[in-house]
């Protein structure tokens, strides 16, 4: 058979039947499913926040700054309802508490009474700071807080630039009536205004790093509290494989127990059996011999019978006496009738011995089917107790798999307080970072007051006007507008996404990749044991043992690359590499599956869902894998799926193709290392199949 014949039969015996078709369909469809809903679900989270429903609380009362009366909280609220970043609702402060509790909006962004009055103290000898208070619940999901608190800090900075831009309007307002009114000593006052423009620099730069530091701490203390998350998951999943464990060191123990018993009455039985053949072959002997003496015991009746020399001797001796012959004829014929019983008892000799030979030949056949009882319960007894044995192994192992995953998840707990404490302690650095923050908005209003302190000497500085540059007041919004949002940030992606969806692409894609593979091995055969037993060429068998799998997970890959590309419009940069990387992605890992199928049956399924799961942790899909624990960031390089996930980064992305290249080369070496593994496991079946197993099986094959 070639492997295309193998393959063609494979095909046949998946949609022989009805309900065969249906579950072929249904397998084909798993990873479509699973990779296109997930692409679907994860498209753009982030351009549907207008959907995500959130409370505004506005307690603002007004301030007058600068002669004018202003509503600080009142317009950022504005501004906020007018964007329709999210799907704000202006609440009362017990409407906010409610609704908050009660799931109805994620989130609370209340403006105090005094929030006004606090941005305007910035221009005084009594600055406060504002104050913006968030109001989240986890319990509406953890996410939901972490934009939340994203969204605090966009608003605090788009005030602080705001705040920041006034006062820097004032101060150069300020400094163009200063000139306007010096006239002298313009080298003192040029010197005093050098000074204090300096000193306000500092005191910007100093406020820009602290609310930088401020920022990266809150974000390391949710990536720590999302790490605490991750370890809670870590937790509940490694109890629940500990009772697993345990329940299969309980059923392991249960076989040991039942194959024990039977190795014991196998080996009674082998006992009792031995001695069957010596006694049967003994009777067989007997027999043998009974039947030659039967024959013996004939054959001189016969000859006894057949004998005339008695009849005439016996004549001749009634002649001697005088009898007459008359008399003599009449004794001779007293004769004949024990002649006839000769022959008669001659006869039932003979068929005695026809029924001891009989006797002889059945006893020869209970000994030697006794000593095939004999022998096979012997066999039997000591396989039973190889069971036994390798059920006790079996126990034993599944305990200490129970202790392992009790450890494991002792360990995950650990885990979990410790990624808390980072969180608590992070938390703590922003809050630290807050006061430094404070400390140089104290700063800004020491260095206003010094600019005050020179606005007492103009009277005296008449003179001084020449020395301050004179600007417009288009100039002076500009230099404001400069000053209180001093820094731009430019953003160059050289490898762009495009979407969160397409970011996560490589990742459901891969998974999609191995779950296809999996759900096909429910209904696929690794191997044909027939194919096995006539064939005897191990490469054959075991390449089409891969190609059935890896040519219906191609169609898989190419149809979920066509949903994401049409329906799902992410684009890809290089479509025709990453289909090419999507059928070898599902090429190896068939050939993977198909390993562990072939050597472990059973158990190297099991072994392929646990492999999924690792690898969804370790390929680094959704954070960077340096984030991953040491061993865990071990396995990232080990396994197949890391290596998926980032050649399909480069072909989609439009990044490194040199780098794509030597991903595909590893995945290539787990196909072909796991292909000729499955044949070298097939050469060792082949060497212990029989004619008997060429018979055709219920299932085909």
């Amino acid at each position: 058979m070639t492997v295309l014949t193998l393959l063609r039969s494979e095909l046949r015996r998946l949609t022989s039947t009805r309900l065969g078709v249906l579950a072929f369909a249904a397998l084909m469809t798993v990873p479509l499913l699973y990779g296109g809903f997930y692409l679907w679900g994860n498209l753009d989270p982030y351009g549907r926040f207008s959907s995500v429903p959130a409370g505004l609380v506005v307690a603002d009362r007004g301030a007058t700054d600068d002669g004018r009366t202003v509503h600080r909280g009142r317009d950022v609220a504005d501004r906020l309802v007018s964007d329709r970043a999210f799907a704000w609702r202006e609440l009362t402060a017990d409407e906010a508490r409610t609704e908050l509790a009660d799931g109805r909006v994620d989130f609370v962004l209340t403006f105090p009474a005094g929030f006004s009055q606090a941005l305007a103290s910035g221009a005084t000898t009594a600055p406060e700071r504002a104050r913006i208070s968030l109001s989240t619940s986890d319990a509406n999901g953890y996410l939901s807080s972490t934009i939340a608190k994203s969204v605090a800090t966009e608003v605090r900075d788009a005030v602080a630039a705001q705040v920041g831009r006034a006062a820097a309007t004032r101060f150069l307002g300020s400094l163009s009536t200063i000139r306007s009114r010096l006239s002298d000593a313009s080298s003192g006052a040029s010197d005093l205004a050098d000074g204090a423009a300096s000193a306000e620099r500092g005191a910007q730069d100093l406020a820009s790093g602290s609310t930088r530091l401020a920022d990266g701490a809150a974000s390391a203390a949710r990536g720590a509290r999302s790490a605490a998350a991750g370890a809670s998951s870590l937790a509940a999943g490694s109890t629940e494989a500990a009772h697993g464990a345990e329940r299969l060191r309980s059923g392991a123990g249960q076989v040991a127990d039942g194959a024990g018993s039977l190795a014991t009455g196998l080996d009674a039985l082998a006992t009792r059996s031995r001695a069957l053949p010596d006694g049967a072959r003994q009777v067989a002997d007997g027999a043998a011999q009974v039947a030659d003496g039967d024959r013996a015991l004939g054959a001189a009746l016969r000859r006894a019978a057949g004998s005339t020399a008695t009849a005439d001797a016996l004549a001749q001796r009634l002649a001697a006496d005088g009898l007459s012959p008359a008399q003599i004829q009449q004794a001779v014929a007293v004769l004949a009738p024990s002649r006839d019983a000769l022959l008669q008892a001659a006869g039932t000799a003979e068929s005695l011995a026809d029924g001891a030979g009989r006797v002889a030949g059945g006893a020869r056949t209970v000994a030697s089917g006794a000593s095939t009882v004999s022998s096979a319960a012997a066999k039997a007894s000591a396989g039973a107790g190889r069971v036994a044995d390798g059920a006790r192994a079996l126990r034993s192992g599944a305990s200490t798999l129970a202790g392992g995953t009790d450890r494991l998840a002792s360990g995950a707990a650990s885990l979990r307080a410790g990624t808390e404490a980072l969180a608590d302690g992070t938390a703590q650095v922003a809050s630290g970072a807050g006061t430094v923050a404070k400390g140089s908005t104290g700063l800004q209003a020491g260095t206003h007051r010094l600019v005050d302190g020179a606005g007492s000497l103009r009277d005296g500085l008449e003179r001084g006007t020449v020395a301050i540059p004179a600007t417009t007041a288009r100039e002076r919004a500009a230099q404001a507008e400069a000053i209180g949002d001093p820094v731009a940030v430019s953003t160059r992606n050289t490898a762009s996404a495009g979407s969160y969806g397409a970011g996560l692409a490589p990742l459901f894609l891969s998974l999609a990749a191995w779950i296809g593979s999996y759900a096909l091995f429910l209904i696929l055969r690794p191997l044909s044991r027939r194919a096995i037993t006539a064939v005897r060429r191990p490469v054959r068998i075991a390449l089409a043992g891969w190609l059935t799998p890896a040519l219906l997970g191609a169609v898989q890959m190419a149809v979920l690359l066509l949903i994401a590309t049409g329906p799902l419009g992410i684009r890809i940069v290089h479509p025709v590499l990453t289909l090419g990387l999507l059928l070898l992605t599902a090429g190896a890992f068939a050939a993977i599956l198909l390993l562990l199928n072939a050597a472990l049956g059973s158990v190297g399924q099991f072994l392929g869902l646990v492999l999924m799961l690792v690898q969804l942790v370790t390929a680094g899909g959704t954070f960077p894998w340096q984030t991953l624990p040491a061993p865990l960031a071990a396995l990232h390089h080990a396994l197949p799926m890391s290596y998926a996930v980032d050649a399909l980064r480069q072909t989609m992305y439009g990044g490194d193709l040199a780098l794509a290249a030597v991903d595909a080369g590893v995945l290539g070496v787990w196909l072909v290392a796991a292909v000729a593994l499955t044949a070298a496991i097939t050469a060792r079946m082949t060497r212990h199949r029989t004619l008997r197993d060429l018979q055709p099986s219920l299932l085909g094959g």
